[in-house]
């Protein structure tokens, strides 16, 4: 998985996903945004919530309280992000696929890894009290609140009906072109880092490789749709000052 990151993150310099702002009909039939989002998100909800029912480390804190955080940010992307999407683009079955699997695959690692596989003297409960936990849930947190207030500030640039683009000026929107993409990433890092785990960090690597080559792609379409009065606000693709 983490070498296929690797293949991906350049792949995806050069194929343009189909949906969002790069959509397109060459990706051929599609759902509308929010069935299709509903749709892509769920397995990883659900694989989780499967994983961790199943499991005979069901009811120990330090993974019930990690896995909380799993579900909490894929309740957002499945039962409450979807449906405030405004516009009427539409979302390409063959990206809907790829996303439930990519979805179902990290699901799987993550809680295979929490629930059965780490060694059972690993995740007592003392583990909600280390510093490692701290940091990570702090770091976690608060990307989850730039993801959330990133989306805010993109739904609020359009009335009901609008269809056009406009340049996002709030929150961390002055630094990057995908504050969204931003505080994903930033989650996530903090999910390898308060799991301590392979699968954490394989899943931090894999948010990055698919998302910083979209946040680059954005940005280009930024420049082409606004030229000087977008290019001149010195934004970088995804991580403040540096990419």
């Amino acid at each position: 998985m983490a070498v296929l990151a690797v293949i991906v993150f350049f792949a995806l310099h050069r194929i343009d996903a189909g949906y969002g702002m790069m959509s397109s009909r060459r990706w051929g039939p599609a759902l509308n945004n929010k069935v299709g989002w509903f749709i892509m998100e769920l397995p990883a909800f659900s694989c989780m919530a499967v994983l961790w029912a199943l499991s005979p480390r069901g009811g120990d804190p330090a993974p019930c309280v990690m896995a909380a955080l799993f579900e909490m940010h894929y309740f957002q992307r499945t039962f409450i992000f979807p449906f405030l999407i405004r516009g009427k683009n539409r979302m390409p079955l063959a990206i809907i696929a790829m996303g439930m699997i990519f979805n179902a695959i990290n699901a799987y690692l993550i809680g295979g890894w929490l629930f059965y596989l780490a060694p059972a003297d690993l995740y007592t409960p003392s583990w909600l009290l280390s510093p490692l936990f701290f940091l990570g849930t702090f770091i976690f947190l608060a990307g989850f609140a730039i993801n959330l207030h990133s989306d805010h500030v993109i739904r609020s640039l359009r009335a009901p009906g609008d269809s056009r683009h406009y340049i996002p000026n709030k929150g961390f929107y002055r630094y990057v072109a995908s504050a969204n993409y931003f505080g994903e990433t930033v989650e996530w890092i903090g999910f390898a880092i308060l799991s301590w785990s392979l699968a954490g960090l394989v899943f931090a690597l894999w948010t990055f490789a698919n998302l910083a080559p979209r946040a680059r792609a954005i940005h280009r379409k930024y420049c082409d749709e606004f030229g000087d009065k977008y290019s001149s606000l010195g934004r970088r693709f995804i991580i403040p000052f540096l990419y």
